[in-house]
């Protein structure tokens, strides 16, 4: 998965994964409309087709919002979800739509009262390696964690887990970046 960057996140679309979060919550349906969201924001990460088609310019809004449409139905979403796809197209806010994810997957977390970390790697964890990490950094936080992976081929090993402010590189791209730094003052 390519990451959402929760730092980049838009002002409207954590407006609008904040809306959806109160929808939800007011329905008292944030876990199902949090299990949308995860699928959604896999296939969005996952899929630059996807992404492609509902940032272009291209498409008529009437386009996007039967894309969300249709694949929300596929994925049997929640009326919620569904709802809310409708609506982000509607005002052409389909470009945002990682980023309301993140911002309600964010919001649901932190009512859950689990910790949200971004764990970025050269290459795709295993179920094995993605369960120890995610126990180990509960035990370092002493609270439930979400983990949100994201490939990214550049660090050529090892990892970046990045919790709250809290950044933790243990990338081989950070350790060549800075025996480079060494030799150079050498």
């Amino acid at each position: 998965m390519s990451g959402s960057n929760r730092s980049a996140i838009s002002e409207a679309a954590q407006r609008y994964g904040a809306a959806l979060f109160d929808l939800a919550a007011e329905a008292k349906k944030v876990a199902a409309v949090e299990q949308d969201a995860k699928a959604l924001l896999a296939a969005w990460q996952t899929s630059a087709d996807l992404r492609a088609a509902l940032t272009s310019p291209l498409f008529p809004v009437e386009q996007k919002a039967a894309a969300l449409g249709a694949i929300a139905k596929k994925m049997k979403a929640n009326a919620i979800t569904q709802n809310f796809l409708g609506l982000a197209a509607q005002n052409r806010r389909s470009a945002d739509l990682g980023g309301m994810l993140a911002a309600f997957l964010a919001l649901a977390a932190q009512a859950r009262g689990a910790v949200l970390a971004e764990v970025s790697t050269a290459e795709p964890l295993s179920e094995e390696q993605l369960k120890s990490l995610t126990e180990a950094l509960g035990r370092a936080f002493k609270a439930p964690v979400d983990v949100e992976t994201t490939l990214k081929p550049e660090l050529l090993g090892g990892l970046v887990v990045k919790v709250g402010s809290r950044l933790f590189d243990d990338s081989v791209k950070s350790k060549l970046d800075a025996l480079k730094i060494a030799m150079k003052g050498a």
